[in-house]
């Protein structure tokens, strides 16, 4: 069995483990061994990345095997680097959300952390699917461990929440199925996405595909105005959904788009570029004023990570080395930083049960040590130079301008806006005297909650400070992709 093979399997047979054998009246040792099997997945992923050769664009890793020769649907999996730091963000983030559980969770343990870990197993499958079939069953089977877990661990609205997050990206991938089927018409009864990649497809064929991958895709990063189903699912899902949700499985559209919208349909993605920089600047720029205005820190945060991926989406459609490359920067770097954002709320969630913000305020007074953690986690919100909010949008921003100054200067704005909001929260919540007598109370982060805080600011730190490993990795997959999408595929 391969590396990719034992990343995407062995946090599903853990999974499996734990729903299979595990008790409520076992839950010390059902949480040791979903530990255990997250830190065993993440240590699977490692070698992808100390194997990697940069400056390739090929795929590496490949394995390929028969699964239904009816149809000529193969079981093919590989990564390029395009897909490497997102296989590694999914099984470390992983492990930071089965900690972060340690002590929240307390009736049915063994569900809860075997939905992450087979959820886990499934996210990495979609990034590294070469076969569109293999690809099209892990997107879907991520709905599922998600559902059930805002469903069961969800707050007073989670049934609402949960039928809303499953219609809006289960319709939208039903037209992505409708795509892959033409396709794998279109090149005579194959799945094969490479192959895929060298079709040559008319004006309205390109058309046609370019929109049904937006529906499944748009819907899941979400862009404006299809993102009115992330706040709402935020605000109900437990601590971990929230920050498993944010930190990877926005990802699994933005990465939809580079893996299928711009090297299928090359001639489409340029004539519909203004439409996707023109939804992204709205996310950036509206969607940062919305957040604004937010008295639920959860919603605030689920609103910023919208306005965040819209940075994502710009990057990509400008076309030029600098966006595209920070688009994927910044896929990894909010990952860090809103999963933290987000576990940082489920720690003052934990102690007083109200995420709003007038509920807080002087929260560094009883909880110092939690206080600078959660001001790191703000400044990278921010964009601050030294941290991983900053590289990505920095990127985005220069090769937005470079493409077009006042599409930069709309994306430039958008610092304003997240440096407004995230600094504004954070003084009505931690700074100035003590609120009131549930904050008077607060008891610091214990063990187990700093070691979760501590490695999240590992990482955004060392991102921060230290992106050129990010950045060479995807160097050469990403220079292939923009001379693939530059060349016109309209037949002659």
């Amino acid at each position: 069995m391969g590396l990719l093979s034992l990343a995407i399997w062995v946090p599903i047979a853990f999974g499996a483990v734990l729903l299979a054998f595990g008790r409520d009246e076992h839950a010390k040792g059902v949480r040791w061994v979903a530990l255990v099997g997250a830190i065993v997945s993440f240590l699977v992923t490692v070698p992808l990345f100390t194997r990697f050769q940069n400056g390739t664009a090929a795929m590496q890793f490949v394995e390929k095997t028969g699964w239904i020769a009816r149809f000529n649907v193969n079981y093919h999996l590989g990564i390029d680097g395009l897909s490497l730091w997102l296989v590694l963000l999914t099984s470390f983030i992983t492990v930071v959300v089965v900690i972060s559980a340690w002590e929240v969770i307390t009736e049915r343990v063994n569900q809860y952390m075997g939905a992450f870990l087979i959820l886990s197993g499934f996210m990495i499958g979609v990034f590294s699917a070469l076969d569109g079939v293999l690809f099209y069953v892990f997107f879907e089977a991520t709905l599922i461990p998600m559902y059930l877990i805002i469903g069961i661990w969800g707050g007073p609205n989670k049934i609402y929440a949960a039928f809303k997050f499953f219609l809006y990206t289960l319709l939208g991938s039903l037209l992505m199925l409708v795509a892959l089927i033409f396709l794998y018409n279109k090149s005579g009864g194959s799945f094969d996405i490479l192959a895929w990649h060298k079709l040559p497809l008319g004006s309205t064929a390109q058309t046609f595909l370019f929109f049904a991958f937006f529906a499944a895709f748009a819907v899941k990063v979400p862009m404006w105005p299809v993102h009115t189903w992330l706040p709402d699912v935020h605000v109900e899902a437990p601590t971990g959904g929230s920050a498993v949700l944010a930190a990877i499985m926005l990802k699994l559209g933005a990465y939809g788009f580079l893996r299928f919208s711009m090297p299928i349909a090359p001639d489409a993605s340029h004539e519909w570029a203004w439409l996707m920089i023109a939804l992204s600047l709205i996310a950036v720029i509206y969607v940062g004023l919305v957040a604004l205005v937010q008295q639920d820190m959860k919603k605030l945060v689920a609103y910023s990570s919208v306005a965040h991926m819209g940075f994502v989406t710009l990057g990509f459609f400008i076309f030029n080395e600098l966006g595209v490359s920070g688009g994927i920067v910044q896929m990894i770097a909010h990952g860090f930083v809103s999963g933290a954002m987000f576990l940082g709320i489920g720690v003052l969630y934990d102690r007083v049960h109200s995420r709003q913000i007038a509920d807080y305020g002087g929260v560094v007074n009883t909880m110092p040590k939690f206080a600078a953690f959660a001001l790191l986690f703000a400044m990278a919100n921010c964009g601050l130079p030294g941290t991983a909010g900053f590289v990505g949008e920095w990127m985005v921003i220069l090769g937005a301008v470079k493409a077009n100054f006042w599409i930069g200067l709309g994306a430039a704005t958008a610092l304003i806006f997240g440096a407004a909001y995230t600094l504004w929260m954070y003084k009505r919540v931690y700074l100035g005297p003590v609120g009131n007598d549930h904050v008077k109370e607060l008891s610091d982060i214990n063990a187990r909650e700093f070691l979760m805080l501590a490695l999240l600011a590992i990482a955004v730190l060392w991102m921060g400070l230290f992106p050129k490993p990010f950045t060479d990795a995807m160097n050469a997959s990403v220079t292939e992709l923009l001379r693939h999408v530059a060349v016109s595929k309209l037949p002659s």
